[in-house]
């Protein structure tokens, strides 16, 4: 009889150990206060009084990339999909006011490729970086038949804190509040079974160069990494007066920043405020998507958004410009009425003729 080893049925443990090896340098690059332990144990340790916090409040988040893993794996450039998974749950962590603290990931592969491991890896670390948190953990899957060829998928988990009396919950939202956005980095992880359907009705790959961005190629220019806002809107945070944060991901404008507003309010946008980025003006040229369409399927050019106090306004553009952001006031918090929207983008049509 034929003796069988787990390397035979697909599973390289040994290649599973060499990624370890290679991403516990970049995991203690990440190290901040409150770590008490580096990755191979069974649990990550997280120490909140060493952190600073008296009475913490812990805010969880978990998200994924989606099909723009499809992306990175046809243009063969993993470098960038992990600060993509970061953003996706630090952002989220910090319109509830939480200071993003640890991350773990989930790597899952049908056979590990350990350079693209270490890549991939090296992006969630340099996301944590961004973010101000430390890559504690994780865990990598090696699953053969499950995942075809290279393709690999991700998911990660951040844990926050805010002290107590410092939740976000967007209550305090009133009428006549600015509204302020925050540039995106163009499609950021949303959008990207729509994105690839087009790239192929274009009779495109991703190495050709990108139709609305001369100077790279099209998998370079779609592969451009989340924005991660967190420290700028701490700042923010810091200066008071934001009474909301709405990271805007999948569903747009029109289905994210209902989520912070009061069922009696309503953010009038003025969309003339802002200039949308050109890879959105081609993906509804080139794909014939409508101005309806576009606004609930991309950010269109507005990654995040603050709601703060008319009396505020100025100090939160300023903190927020200070951190790196570029900010637009796009619009004011009115009445609702009974059968209105929670959303009017004012002039959004005409943005597309």
């Amino acid at each position: 009889m034929t003796s069988l080893s787990y390397k035979d049925a697909g599973v390289d443990i040994d290649a599973g150990a060499a990624l370890v090896e290679a991403i516990k340098p970049l995991a203690r690059a990440t190290d901040r206060s409150g770590v008490m332990a580096g990755l191979g144990g069974f649990g990550a340790l997280f120490d909140l009084k060493a952190a600073g916090y008296a009475d913490p409040v812990l805010v969880a988040a978990t998200d994924g990339v989606g099909t723009k893993l499809k992306v990175a794996v046809a243009a063969e450039r993993h470098d960038t999909v992990g600060i993509d998974l970061v953003a996706m749950c630090a952002n989220d962590l910090v319109v509830q006011g939480a200071e993003p603290l640890f991350f773990l990931d989930y790597y899952a592969t049908g056979r590990l490729e350990v350079e693209t491991g270490r890549a991939v890896v090296a992006g969630i670390a340099e996301g944590c970086r961004r973010a101000g948190c430390a890559l504690i953990g994780g865990e990598t899957a090696e699953m053969p038949g499950h995942y075809a060829g290279a393709d690999y998928d991700l998911a990660g988990f951040a844990v926050g804190a805010v002290e107590r009396g410092r939740v976000l919950t967007g209550e305090g939202v009133a009428a006549g509040d600015v509204v302020l956005g925050l540039a995106s980095d163009g499609l950021h992880s949303n959008g990207f079974s729509l994105v690839r359907r087009i790239v192929e009705t274009q009779g495109l790959d991703y190495a050709s160069p990108a139709p609305f961005e001369s100077d790279r190629g099209l998998g370079e220019a779609l592969l451009a990494p989340t924005r991660i806002y967190v420290k700028s809107c701490l700042a923010a945070l810091a200066g008071g007066g934001v009474n909301a944060l709405a990271h805007i991901t999948g569903g747009g404008l029109v289905d994210n920043l209902p989520r912070v507003l009061p069922p009696h309010l309503a953010a009038e946008i003025d969309t003339g405020a802002w200039a949308v980025p050109a890879v959105f003006r081609w993906l509804a040229e080139a794909g014939g998507v409508g101005p309806d369409e576009m606004a609930r399927t991309f950010n269109c050019g507005i990654g995040m958004v603050a709601v703060v106090g008319a009396e505020a306004a100025a100090e939160a553009r300023s903190a927020l410009t200070r951190a790196g952001e570029s900010v637009v006031e796009m619009g004011r918090i009115v009445p609702r009425l009974a059968d209105g929207e929670a959303v009017v983008l004012q002039g959004w049509e005409e943005r597309w003729r």
